[in-house]
């Protein structure tokens, strides 16, 4: 009788460490530390309104109806490195349509779990100070990061008021952690 308890003591255990080892994996995905993901966009172009003639006229005699022509860079910074090292260029850009873009320049980091684009308005700060400070305060996800290095573009949703928000975090929403991140600045 000891044995077949001892016998299935040992299969208990051994299931429950099959089963934690899968949860541990799955939780950390340590393959992603081997695994680059490299995006290349280029800055957005504003979209080419329908052609209506009637409407080009009144534009045309409006001296008024002057667009901006291009893209305006608003504010920028540089990353610099928390729980992961991090470098690159942030860039918050105003297109000619008058929407705006975060944009991330030679992007360089680690990949991982549940990385996400925060736009924040917390400070940045060096080291382990600045690791867990981007959701403290107001902040608004702009989706999941694209890749890892790379150029990439984020579209600000509609109502966010962009001069709110000083920094921007790559943050990992799993552990609740700064891979990097920046402070924007006038431009």
């Amino acid at each position: 009788m000891g044995s077949v308890r001892r016998g299935s003591l040992i299969t208990g255990l051994l299931v429950a460490v099959v089963v934690g080892v899968g949860a541990g994996v799955y939780w950390f995905q340590p393959w992603k530390l081997w695994q680059d993901e490299t995006v290349t966009e280029s800055l957005p172009a504003v979209a080419e309104p329908s052609r209506n003639p009637a409407a080009e006229s009144v534009a045309s005699s409006s001296p008024s109806a002057s667009a901006p022509t291009g893209p305006v860079t608003l504010a920028s910074g540089e990353l610099i490195s928390h729980e992961h090292t991090t470098s690159g260029t942030v860039k918050l850009v105003r297109l000619a349509d008058g929407t705006h873009v975060i944009r991330l320049e030679r992007l360089d980091t680690s990949n991982g779990p549940d990385l996400r684009v925060w736009l924040t308005d917390a400070p940045v700060k060096e080291g382990r100070a600045g690791w867990h400070l981007f959701d403290d305060g107001e902040y608004v996800s702009l989706g999941e990061l694209k890749g890892n290095k790379g150029s990439q573009n984020y579209p600000l949703p509609e109502g966010v008021d962009p001069s709110r928000y000083t920094s921007l975090s790559i943050w990992c929403d799993r552990f609740d952690v700064s891979f990097g991140a920046a402070e924007l600045a006038d431009a």
